[in-house]
């Protein structure tokens, strides 16, 4: 299967925490770096999610906030990885800036041109993706 989301990381399941309609997932991607999501329960069972389980962690890009000095910084967002930006390509309107995680993964994020250049984003910047978890996908 092919999607047009931009940003799919394989993981495994550390984690599957069940409330009474979602679940809270923590994904380990190989990079080391941890994702955390939330779906519904139905989804837990239909896609078999346990303990160990290969993952896969599907963010489309504009879902993905870019914060610069946003270290020790107290957000709701449950994912906040950092990283370095390694490229950015302006638009009419948006841009596409991608960020290298420590753990070596490409996240794409779509902002507005007019972001990156509030921010002063360029190449080499150290970075954070940010995603709530309830904006993160997962697949099998």
């Amino acid at each position: 299967m092919k999607i047009s989301a931009r940003n799919v990381f394989e993981g495994k399941v550390k984690t599957v925490t069940k409330g009474a309609v979602n679940s809270e997932v923590t994904l380990v991607l190989t990079g080391g770096e941890r994702i955390v999501s939330v779906i519904t329960n139905s989804s837990i069972d239909s896609l078999g999610l346990t303990e160990g389980k290969t993952a896969y962690v599907i963010i489309k890009a504009n879902e993905v906030i870019v914060g610069k000095g946003v270290d020790g910084a107290k957000l709701s967002a449950r994912n906040v990885l950092a990283g370095e930006v390694t490229s950015s390509h302006d638009g009419a309107v948006n841009s596409e800036v991608a960020i290298q995680l420590t753990g070596g993964a490409i996240v794409i994020a779509s902002i507005t041109k007019e972001s990156v250049h509030t921010l002063g984003l360029q190449r080499g910047d150290k970075v954070s993706a940010i995603v709530k978890a309830s904006n993160i996908l997962i697949g099998v």
